[in-house]
């Protein structure tokens, strides 16, 4: 089975991008081990920085060729980032159009199993607590995309929340995005689980 994994720096997490056997430190590394003992080819594609946009711009270059069964797509943060740190928003509709568009293009092509990762956000700060606004719809785009295209959709603003009622927030992301290595097992164990239920449909 060719599994590949696209999105930001969560996925990317240090992966040396000139190694299509590397996967960073992040939750691909923790996942990648047995889906290839299993008999996958695993690939990771994600970039540091990147949004929706970002993805379409090397969809058809980088995504395509890997023709992937099964497609964990993990991107949102940034688009709330930059609107809050750079003033650049992402509109939500313009966010859920081409994240549409990005799963429309790869279903016609290769009919790959769908794993859609739901950006979270720890507030480190409490100025920060109202970024969550937009960070909100952007997870209400995943939900309502992945229950169309029929995907396994991983609640992962909700596990973190759970997870940040019984230990510090930043035992989990220090600067509320990026995983530590704690972080990291929420985010593979959450997506395992989601595989699971999605094998048994």
């Amino acid at each position: 089975m060719r599994v590949t994994f696209i999105g930001d720096s969560i996925t990317d997490a240090g992966r040396d991008r000139a190694d299509h056997g590397s996967f960073g430190d992040g939750y691909v590394s923790l996942l990648a081990p047995g889906l290839i003992a299993g008999g996958a080819t695993v690939r990771n594609l994600g970039i540091a920085g990147n949004r929706v946009a970002d993805l379409a711009a090397r969809w058809d270059a980088e995504l395509m060729p890997t023709a992937p069964e099964l497609l964990t797509v993990f991107v949102g943060v940034n688009e709330m980032l930059r609107r809050y740190d750079s003033a650049d928003p992402t509109p939500t509709e313009r966010y859920a159009a081409t994240y549409r568009r990005l799963l429309d293009a790869v279903m016609a092509a290769h009919e790959p199993r769908l794993i859609l990762m739901e950006p979270f956000f720890l507030p480190p700060a409490p100025e920060q607590r109202a970024w969550r606004d937009d960070l909100d719809e952007k997870r209400a785009v995943v939900a309502e995309i992945a229950g169309e295209f029929g995907a396994a959709f991983v609640p992962l603003d909700g596990v973190f929340a759970a997870a940040a009622r019984d230990r510090a927030p930043a035992e989990l992301a220090p600067d509320g995005v990026h995983p530590t290595p704690v972080g990291s097992r929420l985010i593979a164990d959450a997506w395992t689980a989601a595989s699971i239920i999605s094998d048994s449909r």
